[in-house]
Order: structure tokens, then sequence, then C-alpha cells
């Protein structure tokens, strides 16, 4: 169905979905499962950071945002998939399918360059102790955080737009869920524009985060091969999760990025699907659980809490 001016469709249709009968209710379950257990999780280290104050540091305050992040890209995801599992018609509205576009790949950026603020951060602590608090002040971390969403926002604002005048000639995205590549495709209008600044974005996205991370990091070893064996730990066991992340979700993007420019002419296999869904759905699972495990600070306050509320009233 054709909108007003006869431009675009006024919905997609979702063609990665397969007649799975009554397995579509096992599938809603694991997702829900999913979805409710990355709220939990994220949710629970947020309210931790925020409410314990001596976590009130700057690595902490990045890693706030990275779960802030976190509970963003899952609402992006979650609640249409659940829809899409249980329909039998898989119709997503366009404005609907254009803003699940927005929140995943601003999502994927926030989380690129929030990983690379905390390398950074990791860099100065560790090669530059004695300058830290001065170059790691509270304003300095409110304007990285902020810059790395105002960003975002604006670099996929951009790649909205330039999707929303394109002509399209089908309205079958052949995916779990909407994706800015897949749409694109469906043109047959000029897209040079479009592919161009896609290039151009997706060099932005990769190149602009990459860059700190591999010069911290390669500080961050060179200065780790000289020191002393604790501090050689205390860096690796600050320092893993944060590689972890990177490694975990670099793969994900990826993958996705590979198997969606493959020419299909039909359904997608089982395993494309699973490997869609690998770095929206597994990321936001993975971090609080790495980040919550592995820092000693975070998992000391959590024990706190809960300590603090089954502890009797003294009356």
């Amino acid at each position: 169905m054709l909108n007003s001016n006869s431009s675009s469709f006024s919905y997609f249709i979702l063609g990665a979905y397969m007649e799975v009968g009554r397995l579509k209710y096992l599938y809603f379950v694991i997702i829900c499962l999913s979805y409710v257990a990355v709220i939990i999780a994220n949710t629970s280290i947020i309210t931790v950071i925020c409410f314990t104050r001596s976590l009130y540091e700057p690595m902490f305050l990045f890693l706030l945002s990275l779960f802030v992040n976190e509970l963003y890209g899952s609402t992006g995801l979650f609640p249409v998939l659940l829809l899409q599992v249980l329909s039998d018609v898989h119709t997503v509205p366009a404005p609907l399918c254009y803003l699940q576009i927005f929140c995943l790949f601003s999502y994927v950026h926030i989380e690129f360059c929030n990983l690379a603020v905390m390398s950074y951060d990791r860099y100065v602590a560790i090669c530059h102790p004695l300058e830290y608090n001065t170059r790691m002040s509270a304003t300095t971390v409110m304007v990285l955080i902020a810059v790395v969403w105002f960003y975002s926002f604006v670099k996929f604002f951009i790649t909205l737009c330039l999707n929303l005048r394109l002509t399209l000639c089908g309205n079958v995205i052949n995916g779990l869920y909407c994706h800015n590549y897949l749409v694109v495709k469906l043109a047959c209008s000029d897209v040079t524009v479009n592919n161009i600044y896609g290039l151009f974005g997706a060099a932005l996205t990769v190149l602009v985060p990459l860059l700190p991370i591999l010069y911290s990091y390669m500080k961050i070893l060179r200065v780790c091969s000289a020191a002393s064996t604790q501090t050689r730990r205390k860096a690796v066991s600050t320092c893993t999760p944060q590689l972890t992340s990177l490694l975990n979700f670099s793969f994900g993007c990826l993958f996705e990025i590979l198997q969606s420019r493959l020419d299909r002419t039909g359904p997608p296999s089982v395993l494309q699907l699973i490997m869609s869904l690998y770095f929206p759905m597994l990321q936001p699972l993975l971090n609080p659980l790495m980040f919550g495990l592995q820092l000693s600070k975070i998992r000391n306050a959590c024990k706190a809490r809960l300590w603090a509320k089954k502890r009797p009233k003294k009356w």
C-alpha cells in the first residue's frame, strides 16, 4: 500500500519470518526472558552506580552511559521482535520501521564510542596516574558522554533523512528487523548519495572509535611491560572486560554487515537469523555480567546493597 505522495510504502513486510506453528510461543518465551534479563541486569548495575557514592568516578560514569545504551538498543529491538514472533502478518508501519533503524544504528555507534572513551580513561589512569584527576575531571567526563550521544544521534539522523527521500519499489525486508541497508536496496530512485554517505558513515563509525582504542591499549601494553606484577594485574582486571566487550560487539556487527549484503533468493537460514540477532541481543546481556563480575568495586557495591536489604532493622 502506498501513502498519499506515492513515493514510499506505508508499511514494510519482514520476510525473514517463517511459519513455525506452535514453536512461535517457545520463541516468544525465550525472547521475552532475554529482554527481562537485559532489563534486570542493566537496571540493577545502573541503580548501584547511581546510589553508591564511592562509584562516582569517571570509569563508572562511562559504564553508566554504556548500560543506559544497552537498555536503549534493547528497547529498539525486543518489543517489535516480540510482536512479530506472535503475529501471523509480519508488517511494520513505515514510521516505526524507520524509528527502529535509527535506534539500532545509533545504538551501535554509541556502543563503539563509549568503549573508545573508556579505553582513553584507562590509558590516562595507567599511563598518567598523577594527571588523572586533572585530565578526567567531572566536567570532562560529562562533555565526553554528551559528545558520544549527540554525535551518534546527529550522524544517524542524517542517514534517516536520506532514507526518507527515497522512492521505494518494494516493501519486503529480508530480515528479522528493519535494517538501513535492506531498505536502501528497495529503492528505485538514485541512491548514490545514500551509498556515499553510508560508506563515509561506516568508516566514521569504525575509525573514529578504533583509533583512540588502538592508541590507548598500545600505550597501556607498553607501560605494563615495564611495570610491576601488581600493576599488570590491576591493568588486566580493568581492561579485560572492555576488550572482551569490544571484540564480541565487533564480531557481531561484522557478521551482520556481511550477511546483510549477501544476495539471497530464499529465506535466510537459521544460522543467519541467529547471527543477525547476535549483536543486539548478546551484548546487552554480556556487558553487565562481565563488568559486574570482573570489577571488584561494582561487585562489592552490589553485595553491600543486597546485604543491607537482608539485614534486619533495629528498633
